[in-house]
């Protein structure tokens, strides 16, 4: 609903039409396709009795959150270069993030990380799997799946590893190197309001990493799957965080809050 609710704002209001709020479009559609991929079966598996899922239900599920949440790595690796022009080159920013590029970022986001996602699905799906097994997520995870293979999954981890450095962790240092630059930027300007303001742009994006990565890296980086813990983070990384990012955005960003306004004033004013 949330993001739904930011997907119209950003939409209707013309005071939001520049790149960062282009990007922040995207990142809630994103945070809409992965709760649509994850819930509803969700939702199944603890209101009914039945928790059974068909092995090709579960590739194409894993499909589409390994597809969704490698996006919104790249997404968020866009966003934070978005912020570093926006500070530090904030006569330039329209001329640097035109149109066109905001565009192609974020067709490159999708492509990059559906290929990607293609190609470990492809590799899974000639694997066999052993009948009656448990899988201990809320959601079908590749790395979830694997241990249920009766086949040799060595090359399917590999694959799996390497795409998760070259993927998730590559667009990590890309967002941490945007900040270092970010910070010394700010902390070149003068006066303190100024930095207070250049400070503020970033902070709900900064907030959004660090709920994206860290619930991320705690779920796949603990030796602990199957482990109470192991599925209350795969429950946060796959719902609680895209349900939090509007939040955090309306929350922190005053010009979000601000376009809200203007929309439920101009709702309930046609109601009257």
């Amino acid at each position: 609903m949330g993001n739904f609710l930011m997907l119209l704002v950003i939409r209707a209001d013309s005071h939001l039409h520049m790149p960062m709020y282009f990007f922040l479009r995207q990142l809630s559609f994103l945070d809409l396709c992965h709760s649509s991929v994850t819930v509803p079966k969700m939702l199944e598996n603890l209101l009914s009795e039945s928790k059974t899922i068909f092995v090709e239900s579960c590739l194409a599920q894993a499909f589409f959150v390994f597809a969704t949440g490698g996006t919104e790595a790249c997404l968020l690796a866009v966003m934070a270069y978005d912020r570093y022009v926006a500070i530090s080159s904030p006569l330039l920013y329209g001329q640097v993030m035109s149109n066109q590029l905001c565009v192609g970022m974020v067709w490159g986001s999708w492509g990059l990380a559906f290929v990607d996602a293609l190609i470990n699905i492809l590799l899974a799906v000639n694997l066999d799997y052993c009948e009656d097994q448990t899988l201990p997520h809320f959601s079908c995870e590749l790395s979830s799946l694997f241990p249920l293979s009766c086949s040799d999954t060595s090359t399917n981890f590999t694959l799996l590893l390497c795409s998760s450095v070259l993927h998730f962790f590559g667009t990590f240092v890309m967002i941490v190197f945007s900040y270092v630059r970010i910070v010394s930027t700010i902390l070149s300007i003068s006066s303190t309001s100024g930095r207070s303001k250049a400070f503020s742009t970033c902070s709900s994006h900064l907030t959004t990493v660090i709920l994206f990565y860290g619930s991320g890296f705690l779920s796949y980086l603990l030796p602990t799957s199957g482990s109470r813990l192991a599925m209350m983070l795969s429950l946060q990384y796959s719902v609680v965080t895209p349900m939090l990012n509007p939040l955090v955005y309306s929350l922190q960003n005053k010009e979000v809050k601000a376009a809200m306004g203007r929309m439920f004033r101009k709702y309930f004013h046609s109601l009257m």
